[in-house]
């Protein structure tokens, strides 16, 4: 069985990389889940002012 990719993912090793290991994966650590959710807030930019 082979892994389907995202058409995004096959740009470049590093992209297939982070698809198969980043991208999609459930988060069920709570300070996993806090880190990821500051990463995408400031990378949003919601959180500028801290």
């Amino acid at each position: 069985m082979s892994l389907e990719r995202c058409p995004w993912a096959n740009s470049s090793p590093m992209m297939q990389t982070y698809h198969d290991t980043e991208w999609g994966v459930p988060i069920r650590d709570s300070r996993q889940l806090w880190e990821c959710l500051m990463l995408e807030s400031f990378q949003a930019g919601l959180l500028e002012s801290l």
